[in-house]
């Protein structure tokens, strides 16, 4: 009960003008935190391509910063800084996060750890949940993805903690790309092998001195071949995989070879 009436009795001294001082720090705040994510963002975009992801990764930073700074100008405002008054002030703001806020503040925790861990950042390519995107903004409670298909997703950062999150990129513009062939088993494998190396290696999309590999496994329906090579921008991938598809049928079709025709049930067993 002491603590109660000591915390209240921290504001006692507050007046109107101390709230609407407060009030308008928050929103210089929200001003600047936006002036600086537009500024980055029109500085990478103009930037040269190795200069992108390293001007995009200062995105979450300079939101937090800028937050943290807010914070510290206006409790001063409305609170002594004494140290009693900020030991209160924390108490009685975990409590608040503890109990009624458990999981917002479970997904600020976690998005403070992803911001310093560097689990994801603006630009990266990842999986979480099973949505596959490129991350467009890591916020403090959520970060948002858009999938190839154009499609916004958040998620809250929460997820860290009990998902599996596959980041394809991790701070690299290239990403490694496999493209898949499915062949009768009566050929031969090694000019099929050195068919398909040429085939990426001749591609606009490879990213240059990248390494090529081809992987072939046996099915009981003839063999696959996966086809894998680094493309050399990750917005570039589709386009990628699409081009070894393309013209890796064209190349084996002129090579006489069979193509297999599994049955759904055959390729979901394989």
């Amino acid at each position: 009960m002491n603590t109660t009436v000591d915390t209240w009795a921290m504001f006692e001294k507050v007046t109107w003008e101390h709230v609407l001082l407060v009030l308008l720090v928050l929103l210089l705040a929200r001003l600047l935190s936006t002036i600086v994510v537009r500024g980055l963002r029109h500085a990478a975009e103009s930037a040269r391509p190795r200069l992108r992801l390293a001007i995009l990764r200062w995105l979450p930073i300079s939101r937090l910063l800028i937050g943290f700074a807010a914070v510290i100008v206006a409790v001063p405002i409305l609170v002594q800084p004494t140290f009693r008054n900020i030991v209160a002030i924390v108490a009685t703001f975990v409590l608040a996060l503890a109990f009624a806020f458990k999981d917002y503040g479970s997904s600020i925790v976690a998005g403070i750890a992803t911001i310093l861990e560097n689990v994801y950042q603006p630009g990266d390519w990842v999986e979480i949940d099973g949505v596959y995107g490129e991350v467009m903004a890591v916020n403090l409670r959520a970060v948002r993805l858009v999938t190839a298909d154009d499609t916004e997703v958040t998620i809250p950062h929460l997820r860290l903690w009990s998902a599996k999150i596959a980041n394809a990129t991790a701070g690299n513009r290239s990403l490694l790309c496999v493209a898949s062939f499915y062949l009768h088993p009566e050929h031969d494998g090694e000019a099929i092998r050195r068919c398909l190396a040429d085939v990426a290696e001749a591609s606009p999309y490879r990213k240059p001195g990248s390494e090529v590999t081809v992987v072939a496994q046996e099915r009981p329906w003839g063999t696959h071949y996966r086809l894998k090579a680094y493309v050399r921008e990750s917005r570039e991938q589709f386009a990628f995989v699409t081009n070894l598809t393309i013209r890796g049928k064209e190349v084996l079709r002129r090579t006489g070879v069979r193509f297999a025709l599994a049955s759904y049930a055959e390729t979901s067993r394989g």
